[in-house]
């Protein structure tokens, strides 16, 4: 499920905007490293010793801790902050679904839908998405477990079959040209520049919510050992490092474009565009079904899957707004930072 989720729809864009920033290839492989190493070591020795401890939801016990006001008002905006990150990733399979209808996609600039094509492209993926995360927790991981290693497999093969284009064509030619044409170090105008700090710090920011915030406590109580904490490092270093790196090759390779389905089918056709829709739906699927326990923690006299329908609903409505992808960075270490605090809360009552 690690590989899924975090081999998926993000990796299209969040791998394309370190380009768009000028970071600098020694720091953007270094800053993956270290960034990703905490990640999984919050998850292996913070939150899945307390998951398999507890078997609680965080939902559940901070309502005990808290009580049940405060907690409906974090549940909120957790759920919401979920819908925002599984709506970015139907986005991201929306561009890939578009393509054979020719559908304008949107640009780094844009903030509201482009046209009438894109809304019901962005509804009809989400209305699959949602279906999937209706049918509950055991469907989403045989849906990622199904999909992760072949999703691998399509980010390494496209950002090899690119680099001749980048005018690699030996093992030493690559990194005078990782250099010189694709993390120059130099941002594209308008952009800030970002350094080590920034791609550490965002590597392991970027799934806070998850680990140090505890919300991942929904899926490591189903864990046998705590243990299960190091299954991160699939998703951390296939993902978040091998694919970030990889589609930002992609990326330098498209001359800068960044709507993933344009860039991955350029670089390996149909495998391509196949692999930014699979994508997007292995990351929404969890996500939103992570939103409706949120939501059902609320409301807890309506069934989970009438929950999901509707969180499904907000999850497509906010997909129609490009600017969810655009500003994809920003929005989830913003996350990452607004929902860690109730997570260390949590924390430290368990300690």
């Amino acid at each position: 499920m690690f590989a899924g989720e975090h081999t998926a729809g993000t990796e299209f864009v969040i791998g394309p905007l370190f380009v768009v920033h000028g970071v600098s290839a020694a720091d953007l492989f270094l800053g993956l490293f270290f960034g990703n190493a905490l990640a999984v070591l919050s998850w292996a020795f913070v939150c899945a010793p307390i998951a398999v401890k507890l078997r609680y939801t965080l939902y559940h016990q901070l309502e005990k801790i808290c009580g049940k006001r405060l907690v409906s008002i974090y549940n909120f905006v957790n759920a919401l902050m979920f819908c925002f990150l599984a709506g970015s990733m139907i986005a991201v399979s929306a561009t890939a679904v578009g393509i054979p209808f020719d559908i304008p996609m949107p640009g780094l600039g844009d903030w509201l839908p482009t046209s009438i094509g894109w809304i019901i492209t962005v509804f009809a993926v989400g209305l699959v998405i949602t279906v999937v995360a209706i049918l509950g927790y055991e469907q989403v991981s045989y849906f990622a477990n199904i999909c992760a290693p072949w999703m691998i497999l399509v980010f390494v093969a496209a950002a090899v079959a690119v680099l001749p284009q980048l005018g690699v064509h030996s093992f030493s030619d690559f990194w005078t040209v990782a250099q010189t044409k694709i993390w120059t170090g130099i941002p594209i105008e308008g952009q800030s520049k970002f350094t080590f700090w920034h791609v550490m710090f965002f590597a392991w920011f970027a799934n806070m919510a998850m680990h140090l915030g505890m919300a991942d406590l929904s899926i490591f109580r189903y864990a046998r050992s705590w243990k299960a904490g190091f299954a991160s490092a699939g998703g951390m270093f296939m993902g978040h490092y091998v694919a970030w790196i990889a589609s930002g090759i992609l990326c330098a390779a498209a001359a800068g474009s960044i709507a993933p389905g344009v860039i991955a089918y350029q670089s390996a056709g149909i495998a391509g565009a196949l692999c930014v829709i699979i994508a997007g739906w292995t990351t929404a699927n969890p996500t939103i079904y992570r939103a409706g326990l949120a939501f059902q923690a609320i409301a807890p006299q309506f069934r989970r899957w009438k929950v999901t329908l509707v969180t499904g609903l907000i999850t497509t409505i906010a997909a129609c707004f490009p600017a969810l992808v655009m500003k994809l960075l920003d929005f989830v270490a913003l996350y990452g930072l607004i929902l860690m605090p109730m997570g260390l809360l949590f924390l430290l009552i368990s300690i």
